[in-house]
């Protein structure tokens, strides 16, 4: 067995026990990183020397701990971070390159996972300011899936979420504003957990428009990524110590697309009954519902964003060298009124507020992760026609954003795989604030239908 075969709170336990060193464990990821990072994409740049810097620390802890001592839930262990979180002393670059400073301050989730002894071998790759639904930005390479190298990872956490698919790290840190944890993990075979906003700060820059964006995980198993959120929430193992057997759960479900209207795959219709009749045979309840929002919900969400891109600060000689959907964004963030953005906030809130209200008997939802199998590399975009490369995002991802606008915490998991081995993942959505519900129920599922054993060829 490899070391990377081992989950993160299995490596970590073995730290602790000394039966490996958080140095030896860098040594093993960084190789692997840097020899398949081309493939996969999954990393911006590496930081090899913090990182082994970090794993002497952390080593230097567990030889200095007495029996009274209590090492962190994932000491020692590696967490790559997302390029658009600033670590203090390690190059920024948001994924453009108009941007390229070298942060002076920890984000307050890179601060906690510091704290926290976590081991950074790395700045994840994500597409210019994570707005698009891929990792094809000109800041690394882009990132792929690794399942199939010729298909995208998603976005905007892809890079995570191929390192974390192509054994490069355990779990790895990344953030959501329309889908950007769910998407990737989708698409790459992971457990991709979004949480309730306000759960984990976004500090200390401010939050978008909205208060769209917040923190997750990304892990290969339910309690790695329970582990990780209760480092970003500082609460250490309550997240791991919080699985336990639901009880009998009310689940309304729907597979109509929300946010576009967009036929949805075959097989990921078919992962959706499947998850219902699981679910089904564990004991719970499935009743169908409406979709959460209306269609007329949709633009004041596109003007929020549009808003939230038109904000970026970008050097006004440098706003030509922006990706072409970038540009068309932040035009269209500009030509908002005086008072526009403030109606399409309250809009989007109240519409969201309804959706809360109306869901509010449920303990739990479920709908497909995505309308589609993981696209092909450059099979989104169309830096021609930014237009149509939003829309085809939207059609791409038509369940995700709808909880950004209503803050509850939603999970993907990988579920199910299609006849050619690509993985289907399934979206569950609690209510606010509700994490350790969700997780128990996703760690039920993976218990009754394990998915772990699988591995892709670059493993």
């Amino acid at each position: 067995m490899e070391l990377h075969d081992l989950t993160a709170l299995e490596q970590a336990a073995a730290i602790r026990e000394g039966r490996i060193s958080s140095v030896e464990l860098t040594r093993h990821y960084l190789a692997r990183s840097h020899a398949l990072n081309e493939a996969v994409g999954a990393f911006a740049a590496f930081t090899d020397d913090l990182a082994l810097e970090q794993a002497a620390r952390a080593d230097q802890l567990v030889r200095a701990a007495s029996e009274a001592d209590r090492l962190g839930v994932l000491h020692g262990v590696v967490v790559p971070v997302k390029d658009l979180n600033q670590v203090r002393g390690v190059p920024v670059r948001f994924g453009s390159v108009t941007v390229d400073v070298v942060a002076t301050v920890d984000d307050d989730v890179v601060a906690l996972m510091r704290d926290a002894h976590t081991v950074m071998t790395g700045k994840t790759t994500t597409p210019e300011f994570g707005l698009p639904a891929y990792t094809e930005s000109e800041i690394g390479p882009y990132a792929r899936t690794p399942w199939d190298l010729t298909r995208g990872a998603g976005g905007s956490s892809g890079g995570a979420a191929a390192a974390v698919a192509a054994g490069l790290a355990p779990v790895a840190q990344g953030s959501d504003g329309g889908g950007s944890i769910r998407i990737p993990a989708s698409v790459c075979g992971l457990v991709g957990v979004k949480s309730s906003r306000g759960l984990v700060s976004n500090g200390p820059l401010p939050d978008g428009p909205g208060g769209l964006g917040v923190q997750g995980a990304l892990a290969r198993t339910v309690s790695d990524a329970a582990a990780l959120l209760g480092v970003m929430t500082g609460t250490d193992d309550a997240y791991v110590r919080a699985l336990r057997e639901p009880a009998s759960l009310l689940i309304g479900r729907y597979s109509q697309p929300v946010i576009a209207e967009t036929a949805v795959h075959p097989d990921v219709l078919a992962a959706f009954e499947k998850a219902t009749d699981l679910l089904a045979s564990l004991g719970h309840r499935i009743v169908d519902v409406d979709v959460p929002l209306p269609l007329d919900a949709v633009p004041h969400f596109e003007l929020v964003w549009a808003a939230g891109a038109a904000g970026i600060p970008v050097p006004a000689d440098r706003e030509g060298d922006l990706r072409p959907l970038t540009r068309w964004l932040r035009e269209r963030g500009r030509a908002l009124e005086p008072g526009d953005l403030e109606r399409a906030l309250d809009l989007m809130a109240a519409h969201a507020t309804r959706a809360l209200d109306e869901t509010a008997h449920l303990d739990i939802v479920l709908t497909p992760s995505l309308a589609d199998i993981p696209a092909l590399v450059g099979g989104i975009r169309n830096d021609a026609d930014p237009a149509a490369d939003f829309e085809a995002q939207k059609r791409f991802t038509p369940y995700t954003s709808p909880y950004n606008m209503t803050g509850q915490p939603a999970v993907s998991l990988p579920l199910y795989w299609t006849s050619d081995g690509l993985p289907v993942g399934i979206q569950l959505v609690a209510r606010p604030l509700h994490e350790a519900m969700l997780l128990s129920l996703a760690a039920q599922l993976e218990s009754a239908r394990p998915w772990a054993h699988r591995y892709p060829e670059v493993w």
